[in-house]
């Protein structure tokens, strides 16, 4: 049967070197539709709507969010903070805690300003040196 120094053929079936890449579009194609689901809910934060005006865009990428909502109510990130004295309370640790010294400021555009004055008044209070107002550019005319 074996004869030495003769390898034994292989059968009779070709060999196939196509890949099916059928599964791997439908995994790509659910992983793109995942993303493009969960994206807008990484944002994160309190949903408010700035006000529109000409400004610089903000360099940082990483900050305290304090947001003053429509109804009046202030957010240290996204914890909701029922009044000024416990914003000044929970402060100091808050920024502890994120290892940032950058405040930002966010003010729905139908929130009385006041209350938005009222709000940096206790952050200049609790001696932050710089708070930058946030607002939305305004939209382009075609």
């Amino acid at each position: 049967m074996w004869e030495s120094g003769k390898s034994r053929e292989r059968g009779t079936l070709p060999l196939s070197v196509d890949i099916n890449v059928t599964n791997l579009v439908d995994v790509a194609f659910t992983l793109l539709v995942i993303f493009i689901i969960t994206a807008p809910m990484l944002q994160g934060g309190v949903d408010v709507q700035l006000p529109q005006t000409q400004s610089t865009p903000i360099t940082a990428s990483e900050g305290v969010i304090i947001t003053v909502a429509k109804d009046g109510k202030i957010y240290l990130g996204d914890l909701p903070v029922e009044s000024l004295d416990e914003l000044a309370q929970r402060f100091p640790d808050f920024v502890k805690a994120k290892k940032t010294n950058q405040v930002f400021l966010k003010g729905d555009k139908d929130v009385p300003y006041g209350r938005v004055l009222q709000v940096f008044t206790t952050l200049l209070r609790l001696d932050v040196a710089q708070v930058a107002l946030v607002v939305e550019p305004p939209a382009r005319r075609r």
